[in-house]
Order: structure tokens, then C-alpha cells, then sequence
């Protein structure tokens, strides 16, 4: 499996214009956790990103993280990667691209576009077209 290239950090000023690009307000708290998150590609929880922003400085609630990261996913600033009912993460690589979701160690991992081939989609119900597909493939240690 290939990474992806980290994204270059990003300093104040381009976090602000990144969150301006998507129409979205940037509040104290929104900048806090896009400059968290949006550092390099990774998957990230509500409660690690709560966590990492409380070990700095405990300014944002649980709700304030959960209504930001649903407001980024509706605005394309991340996506939101469901591995489980219990587990989302929050993925800041917006690119096409699938999951390698481990399931002992809870790590979620990035596969590449190009290493999964989809032949054949079915129908679709009518008058609905399709906006994406999520493949999560789910895999234990041995």
C-alpha cells in the first residue's frame, strides 16, 4: 500500500482561507480543529480529535467538535468514513480513494484509487443519480 503525501502544514492565514474557500465561518474552534486536522492526510475520530485539542488548551466541547466535523463533511472539507455504527472518522485526503479498516487495532488506512477496479455498478432506483461510492474493507491481524 502507497501513502499519500503529507499535505504541507498549514500556517494560520491559509487554515482561514481554506475555510473561507468552503463557506465556512472561521470561528475560534473551527480554525482550532481544521488546523488539526487538515495538517496531512489522516482519519481521525471526533473523540481523538477532542482529545488533542483538549491536551493543548480545553476550549472545545464534545458537541462543538461533533457540529464543526459535520459542518466540514457538508461543506467538502473532509469526508466522513462510517467503518462501524460505533466508529466514524473523519478523513482529511478528500480525493477519490477507498479504506483498509483493521479491525484489531482500529487503524483505518488509504487505498489508492487506482489499486480497485469497479466494473459494474447496478441500476440505479429512478430518478436518483449516484454521488459516491465508500468501500471500506474491513481486516484482522493475523
Amino acid at each position: 500500500m502507497k501513502l499519500l503525501p503529507n499535505l504541507p502544514l498549514l500556517d494560520r492565514v491559509q487554515v482561514l482561507n481554506t475555510l473561507r474557500q468552503h463557506y465556512i465561518t472561521p470561528t475560534q474552534q473551527r480554525v482550532e480543529i481544521a488546523s488539526l486536522l487538515l495538517t496531512q492526510y489522516q482519519h481521525l475520530s471526533a473523540d481523538d480529535i477532542l482529545a488533542q485539542l483538549n491536551q493543548r488548551h480545553p476550549i472545545v466541547s464534545k458537541a462543538t467538535v461533533y457540529n464543526t466535523l459535520n459542518l466540514f463533511v457538508e461543506k467538502g472539507l473532509v469526508q466522513q468514513v462510517i467503518v462501524d455504527p460505533n466508529k466514524i472518522f473523519y478523513d482529511s485526503n478528500t480525493n477519490k480513494h477507498y479504506h483498509f479498516y483493521n479491525v484489531d487495532t482500529g487503524c483505518l488506512s488509504d487505498i489508492e484509487d487506482e489499486q480497485v477496479t469497479l466494473t459494474h455498478l447496478p441500476h440505479l432506483p429512478e430518478k436518483t443519480q449516484a454521488i459516491g461510492v465508500d468501500i471500506v474493507i474491513r481486516i484482522r491481524n493475523r
